[in-house]
């Protein structure tokens, strides 16, 4: 038995560390509030007034759906800064809701870590504010988790709630997809936030890069490359939308690239053929692919490869989409089995 008495800072949790990052933070996250907020921070849970947006709907959906940045917050530890991962956190998951034509409007978020920093947390949180005002996204709330023997020392984990809403006749899930659509891309700007895993491994085990070196054909260090944003993509695809331009299906391209997400949204009789060498690949991945000796075929099954989202509309739609929005015509939808062909 121990003759020194215990407190739960002892123990490992720092209550006081916690107050400190919410007083932090708490300004800062109020400036994202849309007047439907009532209850947001501190409470032991948010109130949002729907009455105002039902009234801008027939039939409102609610759409909601939950993501991660992944080992992506390694990258962040070694370079010692942390205000982009709140930029992809939000990214990730306004994408993954936005491929239903939902306009996302609320979002929580989850840090969990070994040690509580209220000062690297303010940092994740800064860019998750940007983030959340550059679409008008609300960040009602969130939780914040200091969970010693759980994590490596340094490591973070970051999980987020986001909520959007559509109009259920509004809704997009490829149901209308027909042979002779066009596959249009928007361009990537890196990794997002998927194939970090393979890529940490093929930079420092096997390149034995450091984090601040530039391997030939990078224009910034390996730490700026890995760490660059996810694009959010909302107010590309709502451009669209506010203009009634008809778009058959979206696809946000994350974990299994190109030819694992657009089945997601394919008819049984639809084949998505995509011609390599319609849009620009990203020197980040030619350096992976090299320096890995990583297949054709695993490259595109794991990371983006330069589209991070793609939206399938009928030829008349696609030069109405190029005038709007930078986007590139990859390939064509095509009868035959369920899937993507690369050509």
């Amino acid at each position: 038995m121990t003759k020194n008495k215990l407190d739960y800072k002892l123990a490992g949790v720092d209550i006081s560390a916690g107050n400190e990052a919410v007083e932090l933070i708490k300004d800062s996250v109020k400036s994202t509030f849309s007047k439907n907020v009532l209850i947001g921070l501190g409470g032991f849970g948010a109130l949002y007034d729907l009455k105002l947006i039902a009234k801008e709907y027939d039939h409102p959906v609610l759409v909601q759906s939950i993501d991660g940045v992944g080992t992506k917050t390694i990258i962040a530890r070694k370079l010692k800064k942390y205000d982009t991962i709140g930029i992809d956190l939000l990214s990730a998951a306004a994408n993954d809701i936005l491929v239903m034509g939902a306009r996302p409007i609320t979002f929580l978020d989850y840090i969990a870590n070994d040690k509580l920093d209220p000062v690297v947390i303010k940092e994740i949180i800064t860019g998750m504010v940007k983030a959340c005002k550059d679409t008008n996204v609300s960040l009602i709330g969130g939780e914040t988790a200091e969970m010693p023997d759980t994590y490596l020392p340094g490591e973070h984990d970051l999980v987020g709630v986001i909520t959007g809403v559509v109009e259920k006749n509004k809704i997009i899930n490829g149901d209308s997809i027909a042979p002779g659509d066009t596959i249009l891309g928007l361009p990537s700007n890196g990794l997002h936030t998927n194939g970090y895993s393979l890529a940490r491994k093929i930079f420092f085990d096997i390149g034995n890069y450091d984090i601040n070196d530039y391997p030939k054909g990078l224009k910034s260090s390996v730490g700026l490359t890995l760490l660059e944003p996810h694009i959010n993509y909302t107010n590309d695809v709502f451009t669209l939308l506010d203009r009634n331009i008809i778009i058959k299906g979206m696809a946000h391209i994350t974990g299994g690239g190109l030819i694992e997400n657009i089945p997601r949204i394919l008819p049984e009789n639809c084949t998505a053929n995509i011609n390599k060498g319609t849009w620009e690949i990203l020197p980040v991945f030619n350096v992976i692919q090299s320096v890995g000796n990583i297949d054709e075929t695993e490259m595109f099954r794991t990371f983006n490869m330069g589209i991070g989202m793609i939206i399938i509309v009928s030829n008349d739609e696609a030069n109405r989409v190029r005038e709007l929005i930078n986007v590139s015509e990859i390939g064509k939808i095509e009868e035959g089995e369920k899937g993507v062909k690369l050509i």
